[in-house]
C-alpha cells in the first residue's frame, strides 16, 4: 500500500490539474473516492483525518528519502562497474586496431583504377570503395587548379598526373554502364540487387560525369590560354627594298635554317614546352570526347592569332566595294603590302601553321589538316578577293606594273598549293587562285594595248617648243622599259590570253589582219621574225604607231632644220631607252636598233643641209673671181651675208634644245668641223683684199675663234637676246 501510494498520487495530481486552477503538490494530496453512480465526492476531509494524513505522508517521504538514497548509491555503484568495463573494451579495440594510416594518394588509388579499368569493372558486383576516393582525390585536384591554388606548368609531375586522372576519369565515363552485376541469388532477390545496382550505377555515373564535364572545362580554358600565350611580334623587314621595277622585295625565305644562312624567323612563336602541353591537353579532350570543342576552341585562337599577325604586317580588311571606291593612289599603296603579306604567308606563316597544326594534333593527322586548312583557307580566300577587286577596277595605263605584280604573287602560290594545303581543298584553292590570276593577266592586256589608243589620240596641233623631246615619247618608252623588266611573265600573259579578240583597234588578232603586209616587212628585215612572241609583236606594235606619231609632229614646225633637230632627239631618246634596257633590246632585236640609228644620221644629215648650206655658199670662192680679178663688191656683199646668217642662226639655234648632251656635243662639233675650217679658209685667202682699217672691221666681224665660241652656244635653250655685233663690243 505504501510502494503504490506515490504512483496513485501521481496520477490524481494530474487530474487535480485539469480540474482545478491552483497547482496542489505531492504534500497535499488528498484522496478523493469517486461515486459509481454520481461521481461526487462521499464526504469533505475532516481535521482529524487531515493530521493522520499529514502524519502517513510524512512517514512515507522519510521512507521514500532513504530508499532514493540507498538507490543513488547502487545507481554510482553500477556506474563505476560499467565505467570500468567501457574503459576495459575500449582498451581491448585499441588494443586490436592497428595504428592510423595516412590518407590514400591519387597515385596508390590510380593503381587501383588501372587494374579495375584494365578488368572492365568485373573485379566485383559491386563498384569498390576505391573509386569513390579516387573521385574525391580528383575532384579535389581539379578544384585546386580551377580556384588557383595550384597553377598549370608550376609542376610538370602535378599536370601530367592531372591529366592521367582526367583519362582515367574518362574511361570511368565509358565503363560504368556496361559493368555487369553478378549474382547468384534468388530471382526476387536478384531483382531487387540489379534495381539496387542501377541506381548506383547512376548515382556513380553522374558523379563521375559532373567531375569529368569540370575537368574538361579546366582544359578547354587551359588550352585557350595556352593558344593565347605567344605575343607573336611581328617586325617588319629591316629596310623596305625595293627592286629596279619599284617593286617590293621580299627576299624567299627557306623552310629549314641552313648553315651559314639567316635563321627563319620562327611562326608561330610558341615553346617547345607550350607546343607539348597544347598537344598533352589536346589528346586528353579527344579522348573525352571534346573533340569538337578541342578543334573549335583551337580554330577561333589560331585564326585571331592570324588575323593579329597580318594586321601587323599592315594588311587591313578590305571589302570588294571598298576597293572600287579607294582612290588609286590609296590603293596603289595597299598593293606592296598585299604582295608582301602573301609573300610571307607562303614562305614563312603558312608553313608555319601546318607545322603547329601538326604538332599539336600529332595523333590526328585528319584533325590537324582539317583545322590547318580552315585557319589558312580564310587568310587565302581574303587576299584573292582584294585581288579580285583590284582587277575589277577602271583600267589605267599607271595600273599596269601594279596588277603584274599581283599576277606574279598569285602564280608563285599556285606552285606551292600542293606542298602547303591536304588535297581535298587544294582543287578548290587552285581554282580560286586561278581565276584571279587571269582577271589580272585579262586586265594587264587590255591596258598594254591601250598603248595604241594613247598614242592614236595624242593629234596635238602645237608642236614642241626647240623641238625637244615630246612628253609622249618619254611616256611610252618609259612605260615600255618597264613593261620590259615583266618581259617573262607579260610573255606568258600574252601566251595565256592570245585568243582574246577586242573590238577595238588594240586587238591583235584584228592588227595581225589588218597589218599583215607590214609584219612581212618586219620580217624580212629580221629573221628572227618568223618566232615573234605575241608580246614582242605587240612592242614593236606600238613602236611603229610612235615613230608614225612622232613623223606627223615632226612636220608642224615651219622650219626643216627644227623638224631634224625634233626627230633627231625623239629619235636619240628612243635609241638610248633601247640600248640601256636589255630585255627592250632583246625584244626589238638588233636589226631594228641598227636601223634606227641610220635614220638618226640622216635626221642629222638634213639639219646641216637646211642650215649650214647657205652659209657654206657664203664662203665659197666660185663666183669671185673675174677674169683672175677678185671682185670686192662681191666679196663684201660676201662676208656681208655670211654676218647677218650665221647671227640669225645664233640667234634661233641658241633657242632649240638638245638635251642629250652626247648628241648635244656631236651636233657642235659637226657644225664646227663642217663652218670653221671653211671660214679660216675664207679668211685668210679673201681678207686682204679689203682695205684695212675700217672695211675690215665692218665686213669682218668674226674670227675663226668667235665662230666655234658661239657654235658652243647652241642648243642650250637659252636666248641670246643681243647681237653677237653688240656682245663683242
Amino acid at each position: 500500500m505504501e510502494k503504490n501510494l506515490p504512483e496513485h498520487s501521481s496520477s490524481f495530481s494530474h487530474k487535480d490539474d485539469d480540474n482545478n486552477n491552483n497547482n496542489i503538490s505531492e504534500d497535499n494530496v488528498v484522496v478523493v473516492v469517486d461515486d459509481a453512480s454520481d461521481g461526487k465526492a462521499l464526504s469533505e476531509p475532516t481535521t482529524e483525518n487531515v493530521e493522520k494524513d499529514e502524519e502517513i505522508v510524512k512517514k512515507e517521504e522519510g521512507e521514500n528519502s532513504n530508499e532514493e538514497i540507498k538507490k543513488a548509491q547502487e545507481d554510482d555503484v553500477v556506474a563505476d562497474i560499467e565505467g570500468e568495463d567501457k574503459e576495459k573494451k575500449e582498451e581491448e579495440v585499441v588494443a586490436d586496431v592497428p595504428p592510423e594510416t595516412p590518407p590514400p594518394k591519387l597515385e596508390k588509388i590510380s593503381e587501383d583504377i588501372d587494374a579495375f579499368i584494365i578488368n572492365e569493372g568485373t573485379i566485383s558486383s559491386k563498384e569498390p570503395n576505391f573509386i569513390h576516393r579516387f573521385l574525391d582525390l580528383v575532384e579535389e585536384k581539379i578544384s585546386g587548379y580551377d580556384t588557383g591554388k595550384i597553377k598549370w606548368g608550376e609542376s610538370k609531375e602535378e599536370d601530367s598526373l592531372l591529366l592521367e586522372a582526367i583519362d582515367r576519369i574518362s574511361k570511368l565515363m565509358k565503363l560504368i554502364p556496361n559493368s555487369p552485376p553478378l549474382s547468384t541469388q534468388s530471382e526476387e532477390e536478384e531483382t531487387e540487387e540489379i534495381n539496387a545496382k542501377q541506381v548506383n550505377d547512376s548515382l556513380l555515373k553522374n558523379r563521375v560525369g559532373a567531375i569529368h564535364q569540370q575537368a574538361m572545362s579546366y582544359l578547354e580554358d587551359e588550352f585557350r590560354v595556352l593558344l593565347e600565350e605567344p605575343k607573336n611580334h611581328v617586325t617588319e623587314p629591316e629596310s623596305n627594298k625595293h627592286d629596279s621595277k619599284g617593286k617590293q622585295v621580299v627576299e624567299p625565305q627557306p623552310l629549314e635554317s641552313e648553315p651559314g644562312s639567316n635563321p627563319v624567323p620562327k611562326f608561330p612563336n610558341y615553346g617547345d614546352e607550350t607546343i607539348s602541353n597544347l598537344n598533352n591537353i589536346a589528346m586528353k579532350m579527344i579522348s573525352g570526347g571534346y573533340q569538337s570543342e578541342c578543334f573549335n576552341m583551337y580554330f577561333i585562337s589560331r585564326r585571331h592569332g592570324f588575323e593579329e599577325n597580318l594586321h601587323k604586317l599592315g594588311l587591313e580588311k578590305i571589302s570588294i566595294d571598298e576597293v572600287h571606291k579607294m582612290q588609286w593612289e590609296a590603293l596603289e599603296r595597299e598593293i606592296p603590302t598585299w604582295n608582301n603579306v602573301f609573300k610571307e604567308c607562303i614562305s614563312i606563316y603558312f608553313a608555319g601553321e601546318k607545322k603547329l597544326a601538326e604538332a599539336v594534333f600529332s595523333d590526328n593527322p585528319n584533325m590537324a589538316a582539317s583545322v590547318f586548312m580552315m585557319v589558312c583557307q580564310r587568310v587565302v580566300i581574303q587576299l584573292i578577293n582584294f585581288a579580285e577587286a583590284v582587277a575589277m577596277t577602271k583600267r589605267a595605263g599607271e595600273k599596269l606594273f601594279k596588277l603584274l605584280d599581283m599576277y606574279e604573287t598569285l602564280r608563285d602560290l599556285i606552285a606551292n598549293l600542293d606542298n602547303l594545303f591536304p588535297e581535298e581543298c587544294v582543287d578548290e584553292l587552285k581554282a580560286e587562285t586561278t581565276s584571279a590570276k587571269c582577271r589580272l593577266g585579262e586586265s594587264s592586256i587590255v591596258i598594254f594595248c591601250e598603248l595604241e589608243n594613247s598614242i592614236k589620240s595624242d593629234i596635238g596641233k602645237t608642236p614642241v617648243a626647240g623641238g625637244a623631246v615630246h612628253p609622249l615619247t618619254r611616256y611610252i618608252m618609259n612605260y615600255l622599259r618597264l613593261a620590259c623588266e615583266y618581259k617573262d611573265t607579260l610573255e606568258e600573259v600574252f601566251k595565256e590570253h592570245s585568243k582574246i579578240e577586242r573590238a577595238d583597234s588594240t586587238s591583235r588578232p584584228h592588227y595581225e589582219a589588218e597589218n599583215k603586209n607590214e609584219n612581212e616587212k618586219r620580217e624580212n628585215n629580221d629573221n628572227n621574225k618568223d618566232n615573234v612572241s605575241p608580246f614582242a609583236a605587240q612592242l614593236m606594235r606600238v613602236m611603229e604607231l610612235l615613230d608614225t606619231n612622232l613623223e606627223g609632229k615632226a612636220k608642224l614646225y615651219k622650219d626643216a632644220a627644227l623638224s631634224s633637230i625634233f626627230m633627231m632627239n625623239n629619235g636619240r631618246y628612243i635609241v638610248q631607252k633601247i640600248k640601256g634596257s636589255p630585255d627592250l633590246y632583246e625584244v626589238m632585236g638588233e636589226t631594228w636598233y641598227r636601223k634606227r640609228s641610220s635614220n638618226l644620221r640622216t635626221y642629222h644629215k638634213n639639219y646641216q643641209i637646211e642650215t649650214w648650206s647657205k652659209i657654206l655658199g657664203c664662203l665659197s670662192p666660185k663666183g669671185l673671181n673675174d677674169s683672175g680679178k677678185v671682185q670686192k663688191p662681191v666679196l663684201k656683199e660676201r662676208f656681208k651675208s655670211f654676218n647677218a646668217l650665221f647671227e640669225e642662226i645664233h640667234k634661233t639655234q641658241s633657242t632649240w634644245v638638245v638635251s642629250d648632251e652626247q648628241l648635244q656635243s656631236e651636233l657642235r662639233v659637226s657644225i664646227s668641223a663642217l663652218v670653221i675650217p671653211a671660214y679660216r679658209s675664207f679668211l685668210g685667202r679673201f681678207s686682204q683684199y679689203l682695205d684695212p682699217g675700217r672695211q675690215t672691221g665692218k665686213y669682218i666681224k668674226f674670227q675663226a675663234e668667235d665662230i666655234e665660241t658661239y657654235i658652243d652656244e647652241l642648243f642650250d635653250g637659252n636666248p641670246h637676246h643681243q647681237s653677237l655685233a653688240k656682245k663683242r663690243a
